[in-house]
């Protein structure tokens, strides 16, 4: 949500920061600004639209520049327009500020500011705090770095922002709470970003802020990193990058969503690399083994995620109570510390998340600390937000997710699970040695059935993608484990081709959603041979009396559903427990190519952000 990237150094600004620009596109924005200093004077260009129309209409700027920041905006205070767009400058016209997050006392300060003469142009919460750091530099004659550490302070909400000043072009400071940020060293050169993506080809090495952190970045001096809060210093060690370029780049597929549908075989094994070891008989997890006793004596695990990453949750919940017979409760986390959730110190919360920097997710694991919980997190994005909080964790090693639909998350995230649920019911005596054996086995061989999927089904996909691409509405149906692949299903749709469609369980289709059905409703089942067949049957056959057009995902060699869709999609047959793995493939296909076919921006989908990093 929003994106960040700023350079300084001794190579053109500009290039680098419209590339960077682009390289995070994939977070979702509706507008597009970026400033350099050229002579102690500001180059501001920013505009509603894409990041090439900044590019277009910021053409005659002077290349020379060797400073500068760029911004996406996805909007939260005011409409998205040329003049709420990022950059914002001070009154003064000193100052300029790109800002990702919400200053949620915003209208007090502002208030504030213009009893004292302050003149606003636009609707946002950023163009408050870039006039407040001038406030506070020429009130109390402060240097840029004080005075942003003093506005900071006055500030409430979540923020990563990066401040330059007309007249000292070799300085940028930057500072963050709650929105990520990552500076990028160099030789004699910086790099300012949401994340490294932008930065990736011209260094490796990183230092990531923590929240409360703020850090001045000078030319030919070291990274200077200080408490928001006291001003005390603080020193982070430089990561070394583990991405690739080549990882970030579409590699001759049509969308990056595309792209990573077929990276799914690979992700998932990647995902169990080092960790499910068939041979030996073991699963090595450090963040459950060296944690064991806590998982074995929790009287609960509630799990907090949001979007696709609930719908794993739900998964989860199916996997931890069947094979670990552990209670599990899964809540949405934007509703979570909104209740008033009961938690004590013998339960555990399980965080998942993509990013790692979701908002409302951070926000139910700092709630669940303070109450004394047993903190997990899952992320794929290592040195997260998420992964720093955390008691202890797995990454998904997924790699990087540049559409904003989740896909190869999705399926990276169910096999972590599994291995957690798999793990906890060998260790607390549920599971005997040979179902135990006979699991880890069949988890072992997803990656070549995810393969398979891939290459039978895409061609049947599209030919149903063609026909129900007009479908103003389309419902997805499951039972047990494949419930919640219904929900995700039903999110692939709506997300990338506008077309409103909900996930239920089957059972509960005729307690309402019945009423819907005629012969213009496509109806998605996910009728798989284990768990509830026969129930998941006699829904299809209720559904076909009513002139329902059914879309059924099948195991191969079925002959009954067979007989009552109008359109059949075989996966390989697979144990209950991993048939959301397999069905999650052909819903994501088909999900990918009705959107295609509608001509929408599948990697950019309209209003969604990758990293929603503001509740």
């Amino acid at each position: 949500m929003c994106g960040i990237v700023g350079y300084l150094g001794h190579r053109e600004a500009y290039p680098i920061i419209i590339n960077g620009l682009k390289r995070l596109e994939y977070r979702g924005y509706d507008s597009a600004g970026l400033v350099i200093i050229e002579d102690e004077d500001f180059g501001l260009v920013k505009t509603k639209g894409k990041v090439s129309d900044l590019e277009e209409k910021s053409g005659s700027l002077n290349n020379g520049a060797t400073i500068g920041v760029g911004h996406t905006r996805w909007a939260t205070h005011g409409v998205p327009n040329d003049v709420n767009s990022h950059p914002h400058l001070s009154n003064d016209g000193n100052i300029v500020l790109v800002h990702n997050g919400i200053i949620e006392n915003y209208d007090t300060i502002k208030t504030e500011l213009m009893q004292k003469g302050f003149v606003f142009h636009s609707e946002t919460d950023t163009e408050v705090l870039v006039n407040l750091i001038q406030y506070f530099k020429n009130s109390e004659d402060l240097t840029l770095t004080e005075a942003v550490r003093y506005a900071l302070n006055e500030v409430i909400g979540a923020y990563a922002i990066a401040v330059l000043e007309k007249h000292n072009p070799n300085e940028i400071v930057v500072g963050r709470l709650g929105s990520p940020l990552a500076i990028g060293i160099g030789e004699n050169e910086f790099f300012i970003a949401s994340d490294a993506s932008p930065f990736l080809q011209f260094t490796k090495e990183a230092v990531y802020l923590d929240d409360g952190e703020m850090a001045t970045v000078t030319l030919g001096k070291e990274v200077d990193i200080r408490k928001i809060k006291d001003n005390l210093p603080v020193t982070h060690a430089v990561q070394e990058l583990q991405l690739n370029l080549e990882e970030i780049e579409k590699g001759g597929y049509e969308h990056f969503m595309l792209k990573e549908i077929y990276e799914q075989p690979k992700s998932i094994r990647d995902t169990m690399r080092g960790r499910l070891l068939v041979d030996e008989g073991i699963i090595k997890m450090a963040g459950i083994w060296d944690h064991q006793e806590r998982f074995l004596n929790a009287k609960r695990i509630i799990i907090v995620a949001c979007g696709t990453s609930y719908h794993a949750g739900l998964v989860a919940e199916y996997l931890i109570e069947d094979l670990a017979r552990i209670p599990v409760e899964v809540e949405y986390a934007s509703e979570f510390r909104y209740r008033n959730p009961i938690i004590n110190k013998r339960d555990i919360v399980i965080a998942i998340s993509q990013s790692g920097e979701t908002a409302d997710t951070l926000a139910a694991l700092k709630l669940a600390k303070e109450k004394g919980a047993f903190i997990y997190g899952i992320n794929n994005v290592v040195g997260s937000s998420i992964a720093r909080i955390t008691d202890a964790g797995s990454y998904t090693h997924a790699g990087p997710e540049i559409g904003v639909a989740s896909t190869k998350a999705f399926t990276a995230q169910l096999t972590i699970l599994s291995l957690i649920a798999i793990k906890l019911g060998k260790h607390n005596g549920n599971l005997s040695n040979e179902r135990f054996n006979a699991l880890i086995s069949e988890l072992d061989g997803i990656p070549e059935l995810v393969q398979e999927t891939l290459e039978s089904t895409a061609e049947k996909v599209i030919e149903i993608s063609e026909i129900y691409k007009d479908a103003p509405n389309a419902l997805y149906l499951g039972r047990g484990y494949n419930f919640p692949s219904a929900l995700e299903g039903a999110l692939k749709l709506k997300e990338i081709s506008y077309i409103h469609a909900e996930g239920y369980p089957a059972a509960e289709m005729k307690h309402g959603p019945i009423a819907l059905i005629d012969e213009n409703m496509p109806v998605v089942i996910i009728a798989t041979k284990t768990g509830h067949y026969e129930k998941v049957v006699s829904n299809a056959q209720e559904i076909k009396a009513r002139k329902g057009q059914i879309i059924a995902v099948v195991n191969k060699g079925d002959s009954e559903v067979r007989r009552i869709a109008d359109h059949v999609i075989e996966i390989p047959n697979s144990s209950e427990e991993f048939s959301p793995i397999l069905a999650a493939i052909p819903l994501q296909l088909l999900s990918y190519y009705i959107a295609v076919k509608l001509d929408r921006n599948v990697d950019q989908p309209r209003n969604l952000a990758k990293s929603v990093t503001v509740e």
